[in-house]
């Protein structure tokens, strides 16, 4: 009984730890550089931006269909961060949310199992003057 209970588990582990990755990625709309935030707290989500902003890029979270949102906000503003955004705005999706009718073909793909979401990384332009600042102030350090 040891013999096979041992490869089970090694395969089940396997299995299970695949299905809880995240893959996130960013995708810059500008060639100005601005400096990342030194924490998470200083970048905001919004629903709609309520002065002036300019979209520096964009933020791109893929992860399992059964994720919520409450899951992926945090890994978005992380992102956000990096790229020096004030916020992010306007989250879209491809989960539906329901399970459509799967080919063994497309399930063994992956089709239809994981979900993308995306959103814009803004800037706002009346902090543009501080922004700037900041990146000549780095630029100077190095």
């Amino acid at each position: 009984m040891k013999k096979t209970f041992y490869p089970v588990v090694v395969l089940v582990t396997f299995l299970m730890a695949g299905c809880s990755l995240y893959q996130i990625d960013s995708q810059t709309k500008t060639t100005k550089y601005y400096p990342p935030k030194k924490t998470t707290a200083d970048v905001i989500y919004v629903e709609q931006p309520d002065r002036a902003h300019e979209v520096i890029g964009e933020v791109i979270v893929t992860t399992e269909r059964r994720q919520t949102l409450e899951s992926i906000i945090p890994k978005m503003q992380y992102e956000a961060a990096v790229m020096g955004g004030d916020a992010f705005t306007d989250i879209r999706t491809d989960a539906t949310g329901t399970w459509k009718k799967i080919q063994l073909k497309t399930l063994l793909g992956n089709a239809y199992i994981r979900a993308n979401y995306s959103a814009k990384v803004i800037l706002y332009t009346n902090d543009t003057a501080d922004n700037a600042s900041a990146a000549a102030d780095a630029t100077q350090s190095q």
